[in-house]
């Protein structure tokens, strides 16, 4: 299956390794700790004029373009997809000096039966994410949720964002969320998967980076935080927290599996936050698109709103940047 995401020839794709408890039973997670830490880079001076204006380009290249509404129509999806492909004005880009740069989001996310309406406007330009596994909730039988995945990489979606049974997390149950996320990575073939732990559901920290384990060894490429449909969706000490779990997993495998904050990112200011998360706990490397992801709908008209603050001098009406 080809893949429209520049992804380095040594780059070693994520393989099981096998669930090892006895590690799990000694994971602990020092929440205060955590919390600080979590703090301190949230809190820290952003990156001010030109340098702003770059890494915020580099976070639109880092989103995943998202609509996962009960009210997706074609038409909806069909002009997102040309959002992603055009994602700021063409006086933007040509103030900015991007012309050359084809500047596109990292994806676009689809419900299953918006994979073929994406895909007449993307036509392999860039990667399609379809949710699967009944999300957001996760509680139909297995063999439908295997079969939906198969489904959508049968219609051209290149990556599968699964929702992992939190049960399995909330009782403990590592063999059997082991088990369940061997058979997703298994159904979806070469395409890649990333594994929506639902954070807001684990009730702890240390839930979180167990969970994070368990799908990192059942072979998941990215660990993503949220459907966005929880109460609590993304946040810098979950993030802090999972991009940890993978920094260890790297160092104990030699395996870089991607990570995916998403749900409630909605701001330049917010993105600029897990971008730094990024680099200073995993490094430069994981600021591009086959290692990082936002999953956001909104998140584009601010980041496009601010790059025309930088431009002009002057904040422009939300309204003039809507998305699709």
């Amino acid at each position: 299956m080809s893949n429209p995401l520049s992804i380095p020839e040594d780059f070693k794709r994520n393989e099981a390794v096998g669930l090892d408890l006895g590690w799990l039973n000694h994971l602990h997670v020092n929440k205060a700790a955590a919390d600080r830490r979590a703090a301190s880079l949230a809190n820290r001076r952003t990156v001010k004029k030109e340098y702003q204006a770059a890494w915020l380009i580099k976070a639109i290249e880092l989103i995943d373009l998202t609509t996962l509404s009960g009210d997706d129509t074609p038409g909806r999806v069909e002009r997102l997809c040309m959002k992603a492909l055009r994602p700021l004005r063409s006086d933007l880009v040509e103030a900015l000096g991007i012309a050359d740069r084809n500047l596109k989001t990292g994806a676009v996310c689809v419900y299953h039966e918006m994979i073929r309406h994406a895909d007449k406007v993307l036509k392999g330009r860039l990667p399609i994410a379809a949710v699967s596994t009944g999300f957001p909730a996760g509680l139909t039988n297995m063999e439908t949720k295997v079969r939906e995945i198969e489904l959508s990489v049968a219609d051209g979606a290149q990556e599968i964002d699964i929702v992992i049974t939190r049960q399995h997390v909330l009782t403990g149950n590592w063999q059997a969320l082991y088990d369940e996320m061997r058979a997703y990575r298994e159904a979806c073939g070469e395409a890649h998967v990333k594994a929506i732990l639902a954070t807001g559901d684990l009730v702890t920290l240390e839930n979180v980076a167990k969970a994070s384990w368990v799908c990192m060894m059942a072979g998941a490429d990215f660990i993503k935080t949220s459907t966005g449909k929880e109460g609590v969706n993304a946040t810098i000490p979950v993030s802090l927290v999972m991009v940890r779990a993978i920094r260890e997993y790297y160092e104990r495998t030699g395996f870089k599996v991607g990570y995916k904050p998403a749900g409630g990112v909605s701001t330049a200011k917010a993105a600029l936050q897990y971008m730094t998360v990024m680099k200073e706990e995993l490094g430069n490397e994981w600021l591009e698109p086959h290692l990082f992801r936002i999953g956001a709908s909104s998140l584009l008209t601010d980041i496009e709103r601010q790059l025309e603050h930088h431009v002009t001098g002057a904040y422009s009406a939300v309204h003039r940047h809507a998305q699709p």
